[in-house]
């Protein structure tokens, strides 16, 4: 291997160094994906990127906007050939690169990280599963069931479209340089069924609920014009006690008996 790349920090590189938790992380995803196109965000140095091209099932492709890393891996890893991308995964346009479905990898930049999650929300229909390294906290709100403080919009809307699963922490000495905080290794898959309600409404309640998550739903909803009696349960109850199948419900009493403004 060539010179080593000096982390930037306005890119949020944090390059892992531990081999047993590189492979822990290629194998979450290589034990479940049926895609043939793999996209790793940010590969940086290229830790995951030789374990995915060990596998001669899987095309891999990079994702990568610094470019002295773009240089590093041209030169240590030929086998990318014209499949390494000097591209902002968030300016990305799916339909232009890939013709069919495509994984998506990576241990993300924590500064965009909810980022990348709303990007794969907006090409759902493209990306059936993703296994990511996130900051530890962001990891488990994508995660969260509700009743807690880490349940959020985030949960909600990813949980519409994907399983998600808290695979296992990653402590800050196995980078270089060390995060100030520990990570999160977490897997997104698809779910089969399709969501009963149209997802701009969805999104609206959620995020207009949670916008004030202290205020009951009587107040915190009440813009869709919806009265305590056909509120019923949910009038008492706060955005975070709320299940996906709640904010379903509550997007349903809107059409029968509230306003969309």
């Amino acid at each position: 291997m060539s010179e080593k790349v000096k982390a930037k920090k306005h890119l949020g590189q944090h390059f892992l160094t531990d081999e047993v938790i590189a492979d822990e992380i290629v194998n979450a995803l290589q034990s479940q994906v049926n895609t043939i196109d793999v996209l790793e965000v940010g590969p940086g140095m290229g830790v995951l990127t030789q374990r995915l091209l060990k596998f001669p099932h899987l095309q891999v492709w990079a994702s990568e906007i610094d470019k002295e890393s773009v240089a590093y891996l041209a030169k240590n890893f030929p086998a990318l050939e014209n499949r390494l991308l000097s591209e902002d995964f968030l300016e990305m346009d799916f339909k232009s690169w890939f013709h069919s479905e495509l994984a998506i990898i990576g241990n993300f930049p924590y500064n965009i990280s909810s980022q990348i999650v709303f990007k794969i929300l907006d090409n759902m229909e493209q990306i059936p599963i993703m296994v990511g390294m996130f900051q530890k906290e962001v990891a488990e709100r994508i995660c969260a069931k509700p009743g807690g403080k880490e349940y959020g919009i985030i949960s909600v809307l990813t949980q519409a479209f994907y399983n998600t699963e808290y695979l296992f922490t990653v402590p800050p000495h196995v980078f270089d340089p060390p995060p100030k905080v520990e990570s999160g290794v977490m897997r997104m898959v698809r779910k089969t069924t399709q969501l009963p309600v149209p997802i701009g409404k969805l999104k609206k309640v959620v995020k207009t609920a949670f916008n004030q998550r202290r205020k009951k739903l009587r107040n915190a909803v009440s813009v869709f014009g919806l009265s305590d009696a056909h509120l019923g349960e949910y009038a008492a109850k706060r955005a975070e006690e709320l299940s996906l199948e709640d904010f379903i419900q509550l997007v349903n009493l809107i059409e029968l008996n509230g306003k969309w403004n």
